[in-house]
């Protein structure tokens, strides 16, 4: 069954490694191409990530040298995968091929400029969260502990999204944010967060945020991160279906996806390590749900919730 997969830091690891890594079969790339196939990931999101240590006046150029390893090492080198930049190009993607979409966790790259957030635009960045976990210049991320709402900045940021139907993500934003953010934003989504209620994290979506989500028409898309899905210990796939049918109770049955955060995390769910893997998961949902449930969880939800 095919996937639709919203967050992957592979760019990131390029970017570290200077492009020394090959995308289509390096071993340290839990989405490259071969296991995004294998896995029967139909469309990845690889989102633009600069760390917190890059200096102010370098984290543009650092946004952009991250962009640039898409276009050389995603694309260029593997005519098999498909820049998304419009979503009606999501239904033409053919068999065999592999859709793949910008997006930018963070808009630290930006500072306060709005033309630079144009200039990733035109590059193709089509989902946009406004922080990582720290604060910056748009709000305050789900780990500053100030826990402020956004800026004038922040909504600016959301009202171009807007504009230009761009998915405004609140996954890394504090509760305040968050709220804020749905009281604007068009496209609301989250890429990558569980339930709060199962797994006490800051990064998860308490029952209220789920509901409010689910009401305004936005989708929620669980992450594999451990951390995320349980409180301690390993987890496994079991664990991370356990957020799925909560998310269900709440009225989310067709507003739920998948949001991996491959590459981006520290520790793997059990029989769920890398894109290879995702079937397993397909699976063993399809053991809980009707088939015409976990296509929506997998793919049909997202295409239904898209900007027409």
């Amino acid at each position: 069954m095919n996937v639709i997969d919203l967050h992957c830091d592979a760019l990131l690891k390029l970017w570290e490694t200077k492009g020394s890594l090959r995308y289509v079969d390096a071993p340290e790339l839990s989405t490259n191409k071969n296991r995004l196939q294998k896995g029967k990931v139909k469309v990845q999101f690889f989102a633009v990530f600069v760390e917190p240590f890059i200096p102010s006046d370098q984290k543009f150029q650092a946004a952009l040298d991250q962009i640039n390893y898409f276009y050389s090492d995603v694309l260029g080198k593997n005519p098999e995968m498909k820049h998304v930049k419009d979503w009606s190009e999501l239904a033409a993607i053919k068999d065999g091929e592999i859709g793949a979409v910008l997006t930018l966790e963070g808009v630290e790259a930006i500072g306060d400029d709005l033309t630079k957030l144009n200039i990733l635009y035109q590059l193709g960045v089509r989902l946009i969260g406004l922080t990582w976990n720290h604060a910056n210049l748009a709000a305050d991320g789900a780990q500053e502990p100030r826990g402020a709402g956004l800026t004038l900045f922040g909504k600016e940021i959301v009202q171009f999204n807007n504009k230009h139907k761009i998915l405004t993500d609140v996954s890394h934003l504090c509760d305040r944010a968050f709220w804020d953010v749905m009281e604007i934003a068009k496209y609301p989504l989250a890429s990558h967060s569980n339930s709060r209620a199962l797994c006490d994290h800051p990064r998860n979506l308490t029952d209220e945020m789920a509901k409010e989500m689910f009401q305004k028409g936005g989708v929620v898309h669980v992450v594999y991160n451990p951390p995320f899905t349980k409180s301690e210990g390993s987890s496994s796939i079991s664990d991370l279906i356990k957020h799925i049918d909560h998310f269900c109770g709440l009225g989310g049955v067709k507003q739920i996806g998948l949001g991996s955060d491959f590459d981006g995390i520290a520790s793997h769910i059990v029989d769920l390590e890398d894109a290879s893997k995702t079937q397993n998961l397909i699976n063993e949902l399809l053991k809980h749900y009707s088939e015409d449930e976990v296509k929506g969880f997998a793919h049909r939800n997202f295409l239904n919730y898209l900007p027409k």
